[in-house]
């Protein structure tokens, strides 16, 4: 690849499936229907046009409903499926996981299994040595490695399975649905492994159907509907996209009124078009750094307005953190505008005293007079949108979430 920075390029990729109509095992109904112009199988278009970067280091997410086409591009990346038209192109070594324990033998111990499996995913077995005794603590199985699969719980299965598949030191890691595997203790592992990947700079490919997961782990995401892209570019962004056309669907189900469908991300509206929260430094920080981002909404009529923000604390069971933004003082509403367009302040929040937790910004656009009591929320941003960011300091101190508020940067 000409750029040396990018780990993955799909370029044009088109892939389509033949679907049987009929069923006939008659020589001669099959030689007629093809004299009258009767295939006996339909094109299926999974994947139409697809083109996309996915740079070295990104932890890259891709989503979509069932039957949108995701799994079969990632077989495709994974060189399992060939496509009709375009090329992938892989730099570096990729380890593709896409369903979890394929290649395994249940006659076979363990530790046979891992070798075979990791034969499968291309590692010589010297290779295999190396990453073995990684991939047993990982796994927590050191007592069972000797005895066959097939005494193996599910969890168990499902643990080794994982963890050869994360422990394979590739250049470029494939992942299909296989995050929410184990028990919890051993999620809170896999999350922490994760994590580490996303700072060590490793690129990753990521199938999902959970937004959370996309928001918490992926710099870039892209969206596959009927076969298409439909969204790329901020987890958040593409997170709510899916979200969208998710609540969209639901909506046909219920009625055939094509003017009930949704035609703007939940917390937005005719007359506030837009709200979005943007960090403006990275997710993942430390205790001695400071969280910055942008609050911008729109309005089309010419009101007061302003904007309150709350913290969330994820880890904790999704307690609230309040946030004073300076809208509200004595009772009094201070706008931050009172004409109508674009409104946009950025804010820093030192994280001096945040715990080792997940935090989430979540907001609402206000409108009113001087008396509180009248006060209306037009917009907002919740947990289905809201950005995301992750306190990590190697102490792992506790202590209170906030000891100072954010301040308005002049």
């Amino acid at each position: 690849m000409e750029n040396n920075n990018i780990a993955v390029k799909v370029d044009h990729v088109s892939k389509s499936f033949r679907l049987p109509t009929e069923s006939t095992s008659s020589l001669r109904t099959t030689l007629v229907n093809r004299l009258k112009g009767i295939k006996g199988y339909t094109d299926q278009h999974v994947l139409k046009d697809i083109s996309f970067e996915v740079e070295k280091g990104d932890f890259f997410g891709i989503v979509g409903q069932n039957g949108s086409g995701k799994s079969t591009l990632l077989k495709i990346i994974s060189q399992i499926y060939k496509p009709e038209h375009g090329q992938v192109l892989v730099e570096g070594k990729l380890v593709s996981f896409i369903e979890l324990g394929v290649g395994f033998n249940p006659e076979l111990t363990g530790k046979e299994n891992v070798y075979l499996n990791g034969a499968m995913l291309g590692f010589s077995v010297d290779e295999i040595a190396a990453m073995y005794d990684d991939i047993v603590e990982f796994a927590e199985l050191s007592d069972f490695m000797n005895q066959k699969l097939k005494n193996y719980s599910s969890g168990m299965q499902v643990r080794l399975a994982f963890s050869v598949a994360i422990k394979a030191e590739g250049d470029v890691l494939v992942l299909d649905e296989v995050l929410a595997v184990g028990d919890e203790s051993f999620q809170r592992k896999c999350n922490d492994y994760f994590m580490e990947r996303r700072k060590s700079g490793k690129t990753t490919i990521l199938v999902t159907h959970d937004m959370g997961a996309v928001q918490k782990y992926c710099n870039k995401a892209i969206m596959i509907k009927n076969g298409e892209i439909v969204s790329s570019g901020k987890p958040s962004v593409v997170a709510a996209k899916y979200r969208a056309a998710n609540f969209e669907d639901i909506g046909k189900d219920k009625t055939n009124n094509q003017e009930n469908h949704m035609t703007y991300l939940p917390g937005t509206n005719a007359d506030v078009p837009k709200v979005d929260i943007t960090l403006l430094t990275e997710d993942v920080l430390n205790r001695d750094e400071t969280l910055k981002f942008e609050i911008v909404y729109e309005t089309i009529k010419d009101i007061p307005t302003g904007f309150g923000f709350s913290i969330i604390d994820l880890t904790s069971g999704g307690q609230f953190s309040i946030i004073d933004d300076g809208a509200v003082v004595e009772n009094v509403f201070t706008p931050w505008s009172t004409q109508k367009g674009v409104v946009s302040r950025v804010y820093e929040l030192p994280l001096a005293m945040f715990n080792n937790r997940d935090f989430m910004i979540v907001g609402s656009v206000f409108t009113g007079t001087s008396d509180v009591g009248d006060f209306k929320q037009i917009g907002y941003i919740f947990t289905d949108r809201g950005p995301r960011f992750f306190v990590r300091n190697e102490d792992g101190i506790s202590g209170p979430l906030l000891v100072e508020k954010g301040r308005f940067l002049e």
